[in-house]
């Protein structure tokens, strides 16, 4: 039988603000064990929780720039469950009226046409704190992530393959750190997913059983855990056997998967609404505000770069990966006139050494000033192309202009059309049988002479005049 997959992702992206949603505790990560908590946090009797307004913000942002309508009137609600990490017995959460609902995000696989993923709800909620199970003793707890703000996501069941699943967890995260309310790290739990994936008859209109993954820490165990699932459920069906609901730990050691509960055994979180928090209210002045504030999302900016910069989609789309690599890219093109040539500079030799020193572009030793410098030896041809490539690998360890670096060691371009003569015509004297070669037809053996006017030049002649230079003499 041919299957159809059915999967939904339920987001969790935690919130880049300094105090916890409900407390003035800090929020910062890897704070000392329970060192960053409080009376609120801990449940202590008598405690009230007080809103943070900026969580509020940040989630109407990030509706507005998912498409979804901003709920006017929404509240929270306790969530019911114990847990060693969670003090109060409840978390605070959203449940019937969550602060954004009915929006989309739009995604493009290679080779196929753009497909949009819809969003059920956006809600606000605290996060629970951390167990720790394998420190060689009982279970430990930590509860400096308590109390943080977290905004899940809930998609519509929309995504037919694994690989859809991981592009639209990439947009999410994409806008998320544009709208710089989430560092989308998802080693560090600030972007967290849930995967529900069920299968059914190709055809078929009615959902099948579905399974919850729970426990994948990368884009990438977030595809295999769905691969691994959809495999398990068509064997099971394949043979005859039926699926059981229940929610499966991802096991990316060993890339399988373990039950960790069945739905007989599934929370009856007994929701209701939060009597310490009055509903809240958002005005459209309050939506209007944050609308005004919102900054060019990566769709916007990559169209911008396509018509603004004349570059090919493919280009603007990995400039546009991620706002900084955007913005370096930016200020390399305002200070140099050819634009494609600094795209393909920042999308080859820049990715290149992010990717082998493992940095982030914040941290990349050459700034976009320095870079442009660079690039406008290349244009006036003052060095070659093949010499710029050396003295980036020199910038690379030094805080030394460009300019700075060529002037010390000579290697200023040779584009004296005399000089250049002499070196060319003691090259064809030196190689005739070469010559011979290329006055017979054999016109691709003009690289071979070019290459030998490089040696003796030490890579400093002009590439143009050169083959030029060349063909003129070994025409004549």
């Amino acid at each position: 039988m041919d299957f159809e997959v059915v999967i939904g992702l339920e987001v969790h992206t935690q919130l880049l603000t300094d105090a916890k949603i409900f407390s003035g505790s800090s929020t910062a990560f890897g704070g000392e064990p329970n060192s960053q908590t409080d009376p609120v946090v801990l449940g202590m009797p008598g405690v009230l929780p007080v809103l943070n307004k900026k969580v509020v913000d940040f989630a109407i942002r990030l509706g507005l720039a998912t498409n979804c309508t901003i709920v006017p009137y929404n509240r929270f609600a306790r969530k019911h469950y114990f847990y060693p990490d969670l003090p109060k017995g409840y978390q605070i959460s959203q449940y019937e009226l969550p602060i954004c609902e009915h929006g989309h995000l739009d995604i493009t696989l290679e080779d196929q046409p753009t497909k949009r993923i819809g969003i059920t709800r956006i809600h606000m909620e605290e996060d629970a704190g951390k167990s720790i199970h394998d420190a060689g003793v009982d279970t430990l707890v930590d509860l400096n992530r308590s109390g943080v703000p977290l905004l899940e996501i809930v998609s519509e069941p929309d995504m037919r393959s694994a690989a859809e699943a991981h592009a639209y967890l990439a947009g999410l995260k994409q806008i998320v750190t544009y709208l710089e309310i989430c560092d989308g790290n998802m080693e560090e739990g600030s972007l967290r997913c849930d995967a529900n994936v069920s299968i059914r008859p190709r055809g078929s209109s009615e959902f099948g059983t579905k399974t919850e993954l729970k426990n994948m820490n990368s884009f990438r165990n977030v595809e295999r855990a769905i691969n691994y699932e959809i495999e398990r459920q068509t064997d099971i069906v394949s043979n005859g056997g039926t699926i059981v609901q229940e929610t499966l730990l991802w096991d990316a050691n060993v890339g399988t998967v373990r039950a960790m509960r069945s739905k007989e055994e599934a929370h009856d979180y007994r929701y209701f609404p939060e009597p310490d928090l009055l509903p809240l209210q958002i005005s459209e002045e309050w939506i209007a505000a944050v609308r005004a504030e919102l900054p060019e999302l990566p769709e916007e900016k990559k169209q911008r770069f396509v018509s603004e910069y004349k570059l090919p989609v493919y280009n603007a789309e990995v400039l546009t990966a991620s706002k900084a690599l955007a913005n370096y890219f930016e200020a390399v093109a305002k200070s140099c006139e050819d634009s494609k040539l600094v795209s393909n500079w920042v999308m080859t030799d820049v990715l290149r050494v992010l990717k082998e020193q493992k940095i982030d572009v914040e941290d990349f030793t050459i700034s976009a000033q320095r870079l442009a410098g660079l690039l406008n030896l290349i244009l006036k041809n003052t060095i070659s192309a093949k010499i710029a490539r050396d003295i980036f690998e020199e910038m690379l360890g030094n805080e030394d202009e460009a300019l700075a670096i060529v002037e010390k060691k000579g290697l200023a371009q040779i584009s004296d059309t005399s000089e250049l003569e002499g070196i060319v015509a003691q090259v064809i004297a030196d190689n005739p049988k070469q010559v011979e070669q290329f006055r017979a037809g054999k016109e691709k053996i003009i690289s071979y002479f070019v290459g030998q006017v490089m040696k003796a030049t030490r890579g400093k002649a002009n590439p143009g005049m050169v083959n030029e230079i060349l063909r003129k003499q070994l025409k004549a």
